[in-house]
C-alpha cells in the first residue's frame, strides 16, 4: 500500500452546516483506491450541485458514514496524507490525522506566497503549476484529489 495518499471530498448542505457527501483517495500514482458516496446523516436542504456534482441519486445509493469513515481511517493510518485544506475534509469525516503526516498545499508556504500567505484555490494551482484545468463546473473529487497528489509530488523534495 502506498505510504501517501491524497483526499478530497465534497460536501453537501444541511441547514448552516457541511455534510460529508463523497471522499476519494489516490495514491502516489494517482490511482483511485477509494471513491464513496455517502448517505446522508441529516435532512439535505442544498445539494450544491452546480459545485459539488453530487445528486439525490449518488447519495441515496451511497453507504452509511461509519462505514466510509473506518475505509478511510485504515486507509490512511500511517500514511502521509496530502490535499487542499485538509481539515475540513478531515473535519466533515470526524477523524484526525498527526500533523507531521499532513501536507496541506493550502498552508505550503512557496504555494500561498505570491498571495500573501493566504490559500490559493486549488484550481488555480492546477493551472498555475500543472497546467491543467480543473473544477470548470462541478468540482469532482477524484480529478482533485489527482491534481493534489501531482503537486505534491512535483514540491515533494523541498517539504
Amino acid at each position: 500500500m502506498s505510504r501517501v495518499l491524497a483526499i478530497d471530498c465534497e460536501m453537501v448542505g444541511s441547514g448552516n452546516r457541511s455534510l460529508l457527501a463523497r471522499v476519494t483517495i489516490v495514491n502516489e500514482y494517482g490511482s483511485v483506491v477509494l471513491d464513496e458516496y455517502v448517505k446522508p446523516t441529516a435532512a439535505i436542504t442544498d445539494y450544491r450541485d452546480c459545485y459539488s456534482g453530487i445528486n439525490k441519486r449518488d447519495l441515496e445509493n451511497g453507504s452509511d458514514f461509519s462505514v466510509v469513515r473506518n475505509k478511510v481511517a485504515n486507509l490512511i493510518n500511517g500514511c502521509t496524507l496530502v490535499g487542499h485544506s485538509l481539515q475540513f475534509d478531515l473535519d466533515a469525516l470526524n477523524l484526525s490525522h498527526p500533523e507531521s503526516k499532513r501536507r496541506d498545499l493550502a498552508t505550503y508556504e512557496p504555494l500561498t506566497r505570491t498571495n500573501g500567505g493566504q490559500p490559493v484555490a486549488l484550481k488555480t494551482l492546477a493551472s498555475k503549476y500543472l497546467g491543467r484545468i480543473i473544477q470548470d463546473g462541478e468540482h469532482n473529487s477524484a480529478e482533485d484529489a489527482k491534481a493534489c497528489m501531482d503537486l505534491y509530488r512535483k514540491y515533494s523534495y523541498n517539504w
